[in-house]
């Protein structure tokens, strides 16, 4: 008999059916793209741990700076009694700095896409803290789900971590911050992590390292895509390519096809032409009064801004207003 996981597990997972569905509707526009949510199966998961590990990879090592410089007044800030919802866990590391920091947080809710990664993290996370509540919900948080209700929680705050908000385009990024502005109420906060505007040779490589760990990331999309969806990918018939789009003020990667090629799925046979790229993320870098302007358009006043020396990521507060 399996051991009893020693917390609840909710679990609202997409479907196969919506996997195929955002897959099919991804490949039949004029300008083939897929939602780089579907990135985080287990392999995948594990391949984003070790870029951000990469030396080239500053997010992560900049991030886990600030926070241990100044985990504490974040703590604070978020107040006792709160109720910690994280979206896109991962393997919560950055969120064990801030849990150590909390006074007597009611309980700490990771939601991830991912269910094999969240059940290890949330594992772990339980036991580091055996007196913490831990509630994990395994869904895709782009999407409007409800959170476990929590007696004895005196405020709700959000957690965003990474750079995740910069996935987003402008107008999915204001709709997810409305909704968890929503589910924070007024009056919650939400604790983001905002990547900023840089040099292309430092933006590129960060996308694009030297060992081709993020060419595996971005390749494994179309292995999951033959696992789960039965679809034929030739993957070594795809080059992994990013590039910064100062325009758009985002790094973008695609998949570029290397020969021209038929791929079957689901009874369909999609062509692709020598050089035909799929989209499959985009990573938004913003200065900080664009985010701001973001963040108040969804219902959120900036309340404090963290940064480290080189101005490169910022950790931002935010208050439900």
């Amino acid at each position: 008999m399996a051991a009893a996981l020693p917390f609840e597990l909710r679990d609202l997972a997409p479907e196969r059916d919506r996997f195929l569905a955002d897959v099919l509707e991804g490949l039949t526009r004029p300008r083939k793209s897929l939602p780089c949510k579907y990135f985080y199966d287990e392999r995948g998961s594990a391949l984003f741990e070790r870029i951000c590990e990469l030396p080239e990879y500053y997010p992560t090592r900049t991030e886990l700076g600030i926070l241990r410089r100044h985990a504490p007044a974040m703590a604070a800030a978020l107040g006792p009694r709160c109720l910690l919802v994280e979206y896109g866990s991962g393997s919560s590391t950055k969120t064990r700095l801030l849990l150590e920091r909390l006074e007597r947080p009611a309980a700490y809710v990771p939601v991830d896409i991912s269910r094999e990664h969240l059940l290890r993290s949330a594992a772990a996370l339980s036991t580091r803290h055996p007196g913490l509540r831990v509630i994990p919900v395994c869904a895709d948080f782009t999407q409007g789900f409800a959170l476990p209700r929590v007696a004895g929680a005196a405020s709700r705050a959000a957690y965003f971590p990474g750079s995740t908000i910069g996935n987003f385009a402008h107008p999915e990024a204001r709709k997810f911050l409305t909704r968890v502005a929503e589910q924070c109420s007024p009056g919650g906060a939400l604790l983001i992590g905002v990547d900023l505007r840089k040099d292309r040779a430092l933006l590129e490589p960060a996308y694009d390292d030297a060992q081709g760990v993020t060419a595996e990331f971005n390749r494994n999309l179309l292995r999951r895509i033959n696992r789960e969806l039965g679809a034929d990918f030739d993957c070594a018939a795809w080059d992994h390519r990013a590039f910064w789009d100062p325009a758009q003020g985002r790094v973008e990667m695609h998949l570029v096809s290397r020969r021209a090629q038929l791929v079957e799925l689901d009874g369909r046979r999609i062509p692709f032409a020598r050089g035909e790229s799929i989209h499959t993320e985009s990573s938004h870098k913003y200065d900080l009064p664009g985010f701001a302007a973001l963040a108040r358009s969804a219902g959120f006043d900036v309340e404090r801004v963290w940064t480290d020396p080189d101005a490169l990521f910022s950790v931002q507060l935010l208050r439900v207003r």
